[in-house]
């Protein structure tokens, strides 16, 4: 059974706290209707997996083909090379950010991000990779037209030598987290993953009685929280769900304040961050009811599941589905459940 931890600090935050996500979703639908890439995803129903939950009901928003990248980060750096571009006011977006230059550390699904959102409105990516990042994920940067770096042997390295290249070049750095005193850029990121829940506050037939919402720094899970309790207020459940080997925020709530942590690797790569962003975790000691965390067993079973009944995708990618499937506690045999699909297979 997933280890959960209910949140005392719900409906207020932590102490102290001051930036919080944003819930002006209409700002950023109207800014990626600029993005010829830009479409809604679906919002399906799982009657198969709702049996193996034993659960009512259970939809899915289906984020494996957003912006034809493949997850849902899409949005987030769009969102925000969109926001950069809107300030100069084009007449012609294709050649908005000509001479800008955008970098990041990745070892997945926001550096194609970034990459293809310079790309749309004339910028320049130089995405950074550790070492040990494939060269097949290497040349997908480069096809985007992104420059590559190879930098340090882990996603922190990386992240550094980044920071470093960027201020002594002047380019913009696009880190999709937050930490104090840089706040800007992680959180216009967590701005943009409001559109994802947008639609699937319209999409969805019924209210949820719980959302389960996976979570890395916890952008994905801050933002559709935000939104959540923006559409429907307390009523929704929302859980929080994170790899045992990464509790960034189980823990920060455990002990009243951002905390690093530590463990070994985890196979939700995309999950497996040992720091939380400050205003993800801020945003979810207001918004979540119950942080969860799940064993890389737990998050296998929960793939072969998802695969048997069409839905591929990675550990990371249902995590938030692996943790139903697990049992978590309060969640009966009534429930109404919103999962999101966050990214397709490692080879799709």
């Amino acid at each position: 059974m997933p280890e959960i931890l209910y949140n005392s600090f719900r409906g207020h935050g932590l102490p102290g706290a001051e930036m919080f996500p944003s819930q002006n979703a209409e700002a950023v639908a109207k800014l990626l209707a600029q993005c010829p890439v830009h479409a809604k995803t679906p919002l399906v129903s799982s009657p198969k997996l709702a049996e193996i939950a034993g659960i009512e009901q259970l939809w899915l928003k289906d984020e494996r083909a957003r912006m034809g990248l493949g997850s849902f980060k899409a949005l987030g750096a769009a969102y925000s090379i969109a926001y950069d571009a809107a300030a100069s006011r084009p007449e012609d977006w294709s050649k908005a950010l000509n001479g800008a230059t955008y970098a990041t550390a990745s070892a997945g699904n926001h550096g194609l991000s970034v990459a293809a959102g310079a790309r749309v409105f004339g910028a320049k990516a130089v995405i950074y990779l550790a070492h040990t990042v494939p060269e097949a994920f290497a040349e997908r940067l480069r096809a985007l037209g992104a420059d590559v770096v190879r930098a340090g042997e882990d996603y922190e390295a990386s992240m550094d030598a980044a920071r470093v290249d960027a201020n002594c070049n002047d380019w913009n750095l696009l880190s999709d987290s937050t930490w104090p005193g840089a706040t800007g850029p992680g959180s216009r990121i967590m701005e943009g993953y409001l559109q994802m829940a947008a639609e699937a506050a319209t999409q969805i037939p019924n209210e949820p009685s719980h959302i389960l919402l996976q979570a890395g720094v916890g952008g994905l899970a801050a933002s559709v929280a935000a939104h959540a309790r923006a559409v429907w207020g307390d009523a929704p459940v929302i859980l929080v769900v994170e790899p045992a080997a990464a509790p960034a925020l189980i823990e920060s709530i455990r002990l009243g304040k951002l905390v690093d942590t530590s463990g070994p690797v985890s196979s939700m790569g995309r999950l497996d961050c040992k720091t939380p962003s400050l205003v993800a975790l801020n945003g979810l000691a207001r918004d979540a009811d119950v942080f969860v965390t799940i064993s890389e067993e737990e998050a296998e079973n929960g793939l072969c599941e998802a695969r048997r009944t069409g839905f591929d995708s990675t550990t990371s990618g249902v995590a938030g589905i692996a943790a139903l499937l697990a049992g978590v506690e309060g969640v009966g045999a009534d429930a109404k459940v919103l999962c999101f699909l966050s990214e397709g297979p490692e080879n799709g």
